[in-house]
């Protein structure tokens, strides 16, 4: 055998040297796989095999001779582990507590700290796998109206939130969702200035939010989920002049800027105030509200790689309306809601694994009765 040593090799990549045979690198340092962004990634990857850095996800992908496909890390310590956060929520008054779960096991939920100021509900969170974002929301009734503030938590420890900025639109009822390092907010604003904005931050920084682009209809109530690199977006509702109710899903690239494009359709018909989680495959979408008025327990999914109407997955244990949702990479969870017939919120924590289909099974309770909270993870899809 014939054994070649370099301290460097140029020319790889362009017309330099190619080894054919067995290449063997015996060193304690490491090799800078060829880099770009997914747009650089078009035609490329000819040849099953190939291995590429996405600077767009910061994730490995491997070209499986039809698709570039995301190189799937173990990482069996997220910081402490999958843990789902929940900021403030719909109380009477509104709570500005934070809570916590550990996604993997079961049990109640337990104390992490407490919102800046008064409680908000129905507002927009998003998270890296260290930082955890709440933006915006509903004020309580002795304030009545909507708050711009953007604060943070960090995920793996406890404490009350810090400040982050200002989000620029109206985020009453935005539908929000992020990858490793971007968080966008789809805005819906319940009233009579509905809004179609969609803003993004940077969340290992800080500071306002800016512009990402517009979705396709203006509404209220959306809810959203997100794969490394794209966004998808399900119903809404428009409640002026008269009561609309919308089965739309679209999706964004959360790496570019730019408008919604269409994804499919909800399969059980028009809804809003649902709650929506995923892992890196498949996004799923539960409880909400139709044109009857009922609280629903429908559970559907979508593959988020590839466009199409959502599927039926199951049934929530209890069903309702303004669900509080997190994930993992195994487990989708649905904490908190309301029943809108008679109004009665719950404390009701649920999940399924999310890559089988079936009904929810229950996890615990709540540290407080809510709704509407912002929901986040460690360990979403996005990441």
């Amino acid at each position: 055998m014939t054994i070649l040593r370099a301290n460097t090799i140029s020319g790889l990549g362009t017309d330099g040297p190619v080894f054919d045979g067995s290449l063997e690198f015996n060193s304690q340092n490491y090799v800078i796989l060829p880099k770009g962004t997914t747009g650089d990634r078009v035609g490329l990857g000819s040849t099953a095999g190939a291995l590429r850095y996405n600077t767009d996800s910061n994730k490995v992908e491997l070209w499986d001779g039809n698709q570039w496909v995301e190189v799937q890390s173990s990482r069996p310590d997220l910081n402490g582990g999958a843990r789902g956060v929940s900021m403030g929520g719909g109380t009477n008054p509104n709570s500005n507590v934070i809570d916590y779960i550990n996604i993997s096991s079961t049990g109640n939920a337990q104390d992490f700290g407490d919102l800046i100021g008064e409680g908000v509900y129905l507002s927009g969170s998003v998270a890296s796998s260290t930082r955890g974002i709440c933006a915006g929301g509903s004020l309580p009734v002795s304030a009545p109206g909507s708050t711009n503030v953007i604060q943070y938590v960090t995920i793996s420890s406890t404490g009350n939130s810090q400040d982050f900025g200002d989000v620029g639109a109206n985020s009453y009822g935005a539908a929000p969702f992020s990858n490793s390092t971007r968080g966008i907010f789809a805005f819906g604003t319940y009233g009579p200035a509905n809004t179609n904005v969609m803003e993004y931050i940077t969340m290992a920084s800080t500071g306002n939010s800016v512009d990402f682009g517009d979705a396709s209809y203006n509404a209220a109530y959306k809810s959203a989920c997100a794969s490394s690199t794209r966004g998808v977006i399900f119903g809404g509702q428009t409640p002026t002049p008269a009561s609309t109710f919308y089965n739309n899903i679209e999706f964004v690239t959360t790496s570019t800027l730019g408008n919604t494009q269409d994804f499919g359709d909800l399969s059980v018909g028009a809804r809003y105030r649902m709650g929506a989680c995923s892992n890196s495959i498949r996004g799923i979408t539960g409880s909400g509200e139709g044109p009857s008025g009922d609280g629903l327990s429908f559970i559907e999914f979508i593959t988020i790689a590839t466009r199409g109407n959502s599927q039926n997955f199951g049934n929530l244990v209890v069903g309702g309306q303004h669900a509080i949702p997190t994930a993992s990479s195994t487990r989708g969870v649905f904490m908190g809601l309301q029943n809108p017939s008679p109004y009665a919120n719950n404390n009701t924590i649920q999940y399924v694994t999310i890559m089988t289909q079936g009904n929810a099974i229950d996890f615990g309770d709540l540290t407080v009765t809510k709704l509407g909270a912002g929901s986040l993870s460690n360990a979403h899809g996005g990441l």
